[in-house]
């Protein structure tokens, strides 16, 4: 155990910058915030390059530490404070190192996402697909990134428990259909059909689009069916995540 006391301490300075997206793609690592996310990292094999851990943490958590980390950072709440995204942290944050990239099995249900930018969106539907049993969820183009705080805040350490990859959809689409795995997009349209009367399966994938706009028309034009929920109320739309849900939770046999 090392002590910090201050956060102009140069480790912190640079710990710090991974609350930038371009700090965490050139370092390939970012920052974890609270007791449950880095449980699940550490569970899940991830490599943690440093552990900064508060007194009030340290009280806390001292059994799991004790078992599970051979070194960390002691630091003031200031310090602690000046790493986090949330104005009263928890009293843990962690640097986790990104997974190398593998690849992709086309087996199972996978969740898409087409440009889905908020990053509560991307984390709520992580952790339904999760809850609901899916494969995997790919991040397409325009989509919030993985690492971003609120992001993995809204996952809750499902991220840990299923893939996850960030990949071209229009070049990946085609790869599912190779596999003989269908898409179903989601789209209002004369030819789309009422997500109930389709069959539930094993392999397939789901793709949602924007929040405000949708899924592209060149997303939407690779599809092998198109599915929409008929609105009984007088909202005008379902946020993403909540509709993600219902069709996920129908399609996987």
């Amino acid at each position: 155990m090392k002590e910090i006391q201050s956060s102009k301490n140069t480790l912190i300075k640079e710990t710090k910058k991974l609350q930038q997206k371009k700090y965490r793609q050139q370092t390939q690592s970012y920052l974890l915030e609270g007791f449950h996310l880095i449980q699940e990292a550490q569970a899940a094999g991830v490599v943690l390059k440093e552990v900064f851990i508060s007194q009030r943490g340290l009280n806390e958590w001292s059994a799991w530490i004790e078992e599970n980390l051979a070194e960390y950072y002691l630091v003031s709440d200031e310090v602690l404070k000046s790493l986090a995204s949330q104005p009263a942290p928890q009293g843990m944050i962690a640097v986790a190192e990104m997974p190398q990239k593998e690849t992709l099995n086309f087996s199972g249900a996978w969740l898409l996402l087409d440009n889905v930018q908020d990053p509560g969106n991307v984390g709520t539907m992580i952790r339904t697909a999760d809850a609901a049993g899916f494969s995997g969820v790919i991040l397409g183009q325009g989509s919030a990134d993985l690492y971003n705080p609120k992001t993995l805040r809204s996952t809750q350490g499902s991220l840990y428990h299923l893939k996850i990859s960030n990949q071209d959809l229009a070049e990946i689409i085609p790869q599912f259909q190779h596999a003989g795995s269908p898409v179903f997009g989601t789209a209002l349209d004369q030819e789309a059909k009422e997500y109930l009367t389709a069959a539930k399966m094993e392999n397939f994938a789901l793709v949602m689009g924007n929040e405000g706009q949708g899924m592209s028309p060149e997303l939407l034009a690779l599809t092998d069916q198109n599915l929409y929920i008929t609105i009984k109320g007088q909202a005008e739309s379902l946020n993403v995540a909540i509709a993600a849900g219902v069709l996920m939770f129908h399609l996987l046999k």
